[in-house]
């Protein structure tokens, strides 16, 4: 089977193993949620990968360092729902730092690979 070139970033599989941890932890989230925060913050969580996913897939490298920066944009939202979840008492202190440290992690490799594309870019 073919592995696509977005498959073998890191910062892809960190953001997809992320996904997973967000979902288990908003399955504990009151049923009254669903359509809200819980919602919102597998949305924006998924986004993560997925703006990766397509910026690493377009032919420009100023394309790709725009879907990064929407990626960024991304993993802020899913730690503003993350800092919400946890004022809620819908994450314990704990789960919410583990995420956190995740998302700041995520968010650091987004940004050194936008820089990368955009050195690319000026040097093209």
């Amino acid at each position: 089977m073919y592995t696509f070139s977005f498959e073998k970033l890191e910062v892809w599989q960190n953001s997809r193993m992320f996904i997973l941890d967000i979902y288990k932890l908003t399955s504990k989230f009151p049923s009254n949620e669903l359509f809200g925060i819980t919602s919102q913050i597998k949305r924006s969580s998924s986004s993560i990968a997925t703006n990766i996913t397509e910026g690493t897939s377009r032919n420009s490298n100023k394309d790709k360092a725009h879907f990064l920066t929407i990626s960024y944009s991304s993993a802020m939202e899913t730690l503003n729902h993350l800092i919400i979840s946890k004022d809620l008492n819908y994450v314990s202190e704990d789960k919410y730092l583990g995420c956190r440290e995740k998302t700041e992690k995520i968010s650091n490799q987004i940004n050194s690979l936008k820089k990368y594309y955009l050195s690319k870019e000026l040097h093209s």
